[in-house]
């Protein structure tokens, strides 16, 4: 399986395009084709699956829960076809998904493990700001020292 991306960049769109940045890009498998499938993302993103991880992600959920299974027809329901990274990993975001995610001229692009996620910059800072917060609330240094 593709990944483990992790880490943030910046990028503007262009088009209805947006490069995926080449740190990510490299961590594609070749069972991943340079293919990805792309569909909403949770909050108000738009995730981005290789298609290796897609297929794998796919399996888990069809054979899970119920709620899994309905997460599932709503990624297929909001999916764009399968697209080939092009060039330097130029991939076309469909309107509906930009609108969907506030996405406009820029663009916050997100690894998030097995996937990659993209955020309109100011709902990625809102969403860090809470989760920082939570995060000094919950732990302290003790909570680093293992």
């Amino acid at each position: 399986m593709s990944g483990e991306f992790l880490g943030t960049f910046e990028n503007s769109v262009n088009k209805q395009r947006v490069i995926i940045p080449a740190p990510f890009k490299s961590k594609f498998l070749p069972s991943a084709k340079q293919t990805v499938i792309i569909t909403l993302g949770h909050h108000d993103s738009i995730a981005i699956f290789p298609l290796d991880s897609w297929q794998q992600y796919k399996e888990k959920l069809k054979n899970g829960t119920d709620k899994q299974r309905q997460l599932l027809n709503n990624l297929v329901e909001f999916a764009s076809s399968e697209q080939t990274l092009e060039g330097p990993g130029r991939i076309r975001i469909s309107e509906d998904l930009l609108e969907m995610a506030g996405i406009e001229d820029s663009v916050v692009i997100k690894g998030e493990g097995n996937f990659i996620s993209l955020w309109s910059p100011k709902a990625f800072k809102d969403l860090r700001k809470k989760r920082l917060q939570s995060h000094r609330e919950e732990y302290d240094s003790m909570d680093y020292q293992l």
